[in-house]
């Protein structure tokens, strides 16, 4: 039997969905990437406080994002409930919520520690009385004891979350650009990389006099590889859409048309980049300004990724 095919744009998830993804990525990863270099590289306090901190607040602000567009008070509660995962196993927005969530508390509980032995939350009022409350003081002694345990814990659910971000959009098999293997690895790569970006800001900005130069130079060497990654994949993304189906084929069009992400999001978030710590990994700098200029537009790049792969996903009728 034949059946007439359209093709149209989706219009649901846009802009705000793109946010959502990339700050729950680059917050999950960012967390991830922290407590991994302070149990197994160089413990930094400073690092950890600047990393959780952020992470957590990244986190928070790209879930209010999407539980603000659900606009059901019932399924804002339904994927709130730990329970969701057995009621409705399939559902990767249910499983990605529990990931943040247990990112969250895992995350500030390994940071509690240290922001107990630092001197600038007790200058804030409300947080010096609270950090000073006989069950917060014992929640950080036990965390002190099984710290590492408490760290692998929320390096857990970071990856959980990163992975996520891609495995939701791979779940709508009527948009053949979400609906392909390349996806998940996509996204998980682009939320580590721009962890490393971050973490690289932070570092040669607000904790440029703690922080140690053996590491800033890994993160570099990392986001590199990273970055390197991103480009394979996304040429590998390419040759599948440009001979697959109907939709992904109009996907590819859409995005291989468009200077911003032509320009913008290949050429500025990922080859400059590239080039720049390809410079500094080899040569090195005279000044943090090249790897700076580097690290924020990674940070840009990963945006325009998510926002992009938005605002091209066709899907076809009828489905």
């Amino acid at each position: 039997m034949d059946v007439n095919m359209t093709y149209a744009t989706q219009e649901m998830w846009t802009w705000w969905l793109a946010i959502y993804l990339y700050f729950g990525g680059l917050g999950a990863a960012t967390l991830a990437v922290t407590f991994l270099t302070d149990m197994y590289l160089k413990p930094n306090r400073a690092l950890v406080i600047w990393g959780a901190g952020a992470g957590v607040i990244l986190l928070a602000l790209g879930s209010l994002m999407l539980f603000g567009h659900l606009l059901d008070k019932t399924a804002v509660l339904t994927i709130l409930n730990p329970l969701a995962l057995f009621n409705q196993s399939s559902a990767w927005i249910a499983w990605g919520t529990q990931f943040i969530i247990w990112m969250m508390i895992w995350g500030v509980l390994y940071a509690l520690p240290y922001v107990r032995e630092t001197e600038f939350p007790r200058q804030v009022p409300g947080i010096r009385e609270l950090i000073d409350k006989p069950f917060v003081i014992g929640t950080a002694t036990l965390v002190q004891r099984f710290h590492r345990s408490v760290g692998w814990l929320a390096v857990i659910n970071g990856v959980g979350v990163a992975v996520y971000t891609g495995l939701l959009l791979q779940s709508f098999p009527a948009v053949a650009l979400w609906h392909n293997p390349a996806v998940p690895l996509l996204f998980t790569v682009s939320a580590f990389s721009t962890a490393m970006a971050f973490l690289l800001v932070l570092m040669y900005t607000i904790l440029h006099d703690q922080a140690d130069e053996h590491v800033r130079v890994l993160y570099e060497r990392i986001d590199l590889v990273l970055i390197a990654a991103e480009l394979v994949i996304l040429f590998s993304l390419y040759q599948y859409l440009k001979n697959g189906s109907e939709s992904g084929v109009r996907s590819m069009e859409l995005l291989w048309n468009d200077y911003g992400w032509l320009i913008g999001f290949i050429g500025f978030g990922l080859i400059v980049p590239f080039l720049l710590e390809l410079k500094g990994v080899m040569r090195g700098w005279a000044s943090r300004v090249p790897i700076l200029t580097a690290a924020v537009l990674v940070l840009a790049g990963g945006y325009l990724l998510r926002h992009y792969f938005m605002y091209a996903g066709v899907y076809a009728y009828p489905w």
